[in-house]
């Protein structure tokens, strides 16, 4: 069925929203592979195609994607004419927003493990293989995720993405709620969860940045996590993307406040006060090279100095400042101010 939201009906969910139980008469794949896109066609193809090359066929995986009313170009015929009627195809009447999408695409699903693949991301051969097996080692796990890399806009990836792997070898995570509750560690196109844990938990709600490391902690504090160390799957950045338009806006760091304060709720209570803190320092640090960012992207000094002094609200650390005095010396360098 369409969602339609009316007056009362928030773009912005306050609580998590309800994914009930699949009843269809439809059989149930392992694999519901979701694509919620909005105007990125140009990068949907890629999406789509990276998904198909390693499709194992309708009996083990759907594959559709929700369009949330895109206006760039006729994503029927592209899903058309890339899946040639293996991919679904289903559009929101009318544009509902990112996490209802999500919330759409979820219930839509029919596998048993639902991976939420942005169209603006891609998947690495071997990604649904190698989680499939983790889930099948280990039926307690509530969702796995591998690791990933970062690009751009032309498939390059960025120098952040040779961080170190979360673990050596694959398996189940050790400590790993606490280590997810002070920062995000992964992203929506390397993580695959059960169908029954988003049906225990709900889906994502509260802002349009950050409600994705919500979620993760909150599965992290009723399941065991499994992790794969390998690429295999690949998180696009791009200045049409919601997360680049709330940097130049100064919003990232207040949607993370609501985050922190939100996860403080699935931690245990002794370590609440450290784990906020922690979070604090690490988005502080981010929030000053985001400031760098957003003044070579626009010159705008006033909200990049608008978003220091979100960071300095956040944590008073020494080595925020010292971060911060590297922040103006490059300032100098590249602008002779």
């Amino acid at each position: 069925m369409p969602l339609h939201l009316d007056s009362n009906t928030p773009r912005i969910p306050t609580l998590p929203p309800v994914i009930a139980p699949y009843k269809g008469n439809l059989p149930r794949p392992l694999w519901s592979v979701m694509i919620p896109t909005y105007n990125c066609s140009v990068f949907l193809r890629e999406a789509i195609l990276s998904v198909l090359a390693q499709d194992p066929g309708a009996d083990l995986m759907q594959i559709q994607v929700v369009d949330d009313a895109s206006t760039d170009e006729d994503v029927e015929a592209l899903v058309q004419h890339l899946g040639n009627g293996r991919v679904e195809y289903y559009r929101q009447v009318n544009n509902v927003g990112s996490l209802r999408n999500f919330e759409t695409c979820i219930n839509r699903s029919r596998g048993h493990l639902i991976h939420l693949l942005h169209g603006n991301d891609r998947v690495l051969p071997g990604f649904y293989e190698k989680l499939a097996h983790i889930f099948q080692q280990y039926p307690e796990a509530g969702a796995t995720f591998c690791h990933y890399a970062a690009i751009d806009e032309t498939g390059a990836r960025y120098p952040y993405s040779f961080l170190s792997p979360e673990a050596q070898k694959p398996g189940i995570l050790s400590n790993w709620l606490l280590r997810i509750a002070e920062r995000q560690r992964t992203q929506y196109a390397s993580v695959a969860v059960r169908r029954e844990v988003y049906e225990k938990l709900g889906s994502f709600y509260g802002t349009t940045y950050g409600e994705d490391w919500e979620m993760w902690v909150r599965i992290a504090a009723h399941y065991p996590i499994g992790y794969h160390p390998d690429v295999l799957a690949e998180y696009r950045g791009h200045t049409n993307s919601i997360s680049w338009k709330k940097s130049i806006s100064g919003q990232i760091i207040p949607d993370l406040v609501h985050v922190m304060t939100r996860i403080q709720q699935h931690i245990p209570v002794e370590h609440r006060s450290r784990i906020l803190a922690l979070s604090k320092k690490h988005y502080a640090h981010a929030g000053i090279g985001g400031a760098y960012a957003t003044l070579i992207a626009s010159g705008d000094w006033e909200l990049a100095n608008n978003q220091i002094q979100q960071a300095l609200r956040l944590s008073k650390h020494p080595s925020i400042y010292y971060h911060l005095l590297k922040f103006y010396i490059k300032r100098i360098i590249k602008f002779k101010l």
